[in-house]
């Protein structure tokens, strides 16, 4: 330390300095109370949200938003803290405008005025599945009033954007399974369509056709056994009788005969016709099969979507209509914002005494440092002590009268 290093060093450099401690402790002084004046005070309000529970339990009716109530909350105060979210609330409740400002450094002030503290709900297990329990929003501002006003309207407006947000999901949820569910009929009702108008021109409308052409087809072979059998029969009665029968009676037989002879064979061609018809559908059946099969999967699988999508539209328009009567989980205001009764933070006294604290510290300082500056032996404690030599005679400074 130099010179000063026991305490009558001390004193005897406050008292030679004292002139300068006490001017520079006054200014400080003087300085810190003109700065305490010159702070405006700052209130605090807060008001707590608090995240209620689904009014009917999820195992009876289950709500379609999904996710964390954490994250919904993040974007929610995302969107809170824009600039046009910000610039809403300073131009509806009249802030700072008293004050020379852009409107880029109100929404800067406003931003750092106010803060939203989320509170995890209690764990069950070791898992956290994001829930939160309570919701405190604070704002500090220069009045009471518009401390208590600023922290209502965030608060109104992340409950508003909570629930904007919960029915938005959920009424797009029940949008997308009634249009797929729409889509899916409209599919359905064209492969039915398509599956009548196939068997339509196939002949296959009903099941075991094949059976039925083949049981056909055995029936026109033995109705063509049978007219085979009768045009024999027919053509040997008709050799006997006109082999004795006179001439003019012959020709008249022989015409009866030939007329029946060509009305079988008329119904034999038509027969035969008809069954080679029938073959060759028979022949072609595989392929039609595997073609109306391959039909018959595709509405099937249609029809199974369609249950699917059906069954989820149904708890979609549940989830809906359980967010769009607000019993599903919501915010819900558990402590209002009131009117703060005294300035949050440093007082002005505080700030004053600190200041003049601060300002006796800094005369010491610079004391101090003058002593350093000029780092005399002014006693002869000093002189034993840094030359080692004891004085025999100490004689002290004189003031004469000039």
């Amino acid at each position: 330390m130099g010179p000063i290093q026991t305490l009558d060093d001390i004193v005897d450099m406050l008292r030679r300095r004292a002139i300068l401690i006490v001017v520079v402790t006054l200014l400080g002084g003087v300085v810190a109370v003109f700065y305490a004046l010159s702070q405006p005070h700052v209130y605090t309000s807060y008001e707590v949200l608090q995240m209620a529970r689904p009014k009917i339990a999820d195992e009876l009716a289950r709500s379609t938003v999904q996710g964390s109530s954490a994250r919904r909350l993040q974007l929610i105060q995302q969107r809170l803290m824009t600039r046009d979210s910000m610039l809403e609330i300073i131009e509806t409740l009249s802030l700072y405008s008293d004050l020379a400002l852009t409107p880029n450094e109100k929404v800067k002030l406003l931003r750092q005025s106010v803060n939203v503290d989320v509170v995890a709900a209690a764990r069950s297990g070791y898992s956290d599945d994001g829930a939160v329990s309570v919701i405190t929003i604070s704002a500090d501002m220069e009045t009471p009033e518009q401390a208590q006003a600023v922290a209502q309207e965030l608060s109104r407006r992340t409950i508003d954007l909570s629930m904007d947000t919960r029915i938005e999901q959920a009424r797009e949820t029940l949008e997308f399974f009634s249009a797929r569910e729409d889509r899916l009929r409209a599919e359905l009702s064209a492969l039915e369509d398509d599956i009548v108008a196939f068997r339509n021109t196939h002949d296959v409308s009903l099941p075991g056709s094949v059976e039925s052409r083949r049981s056909e087809i055995d029936a026109i072979n033995q109705a063509v056994l049978d007219i085979d059998r009768e045009v024999i029969s027919i053509q040997r009665e008709a050799e006997r009788e006109i082999r004795m029968a006179r001439e003019a009676t012959a020709q008249r037989l022989r015409q009866d005969y030939d007329d029946q002879l060509g009305t079988l064979a008329a119904q034999r061609n038509l027969l035969v016709g008809r069954r080679d018809d029938l073959m060759a559908s028979i022949e072609t059946t595989p392929e039609i099969e595997r073609r109306l099969n391959a039909l018959l999967r595709q509405r099937d699988d249609v029809q199974r979507q369609l249950d699917v999508v059906v069954t989820r539209q149904a708890e979609a328009d549940v989830g809906f209509r359980l967010e769009s009567t607000n019993q599903a989980e919501r915010l819900t205001v558990i402590e209002p914002a009131g009117l703060p009764d005294y300035p949050s933070g440093g007082s002005r006294k505080k700030v004053a005494v600190m200041g003049g604290a601060a300002s006796v510290g800094l005369a010491l300082f610079l004391a101090f440092l003058l002593e350093l500056r000029n780092p005399v032996i002014r006693s002869a404690a000093q002189m034993q002590r840094e030359t080692g030599l004891e004085p025999v005679v100490s004689i002290p400074t004189l003031k004469t009268k000039s």
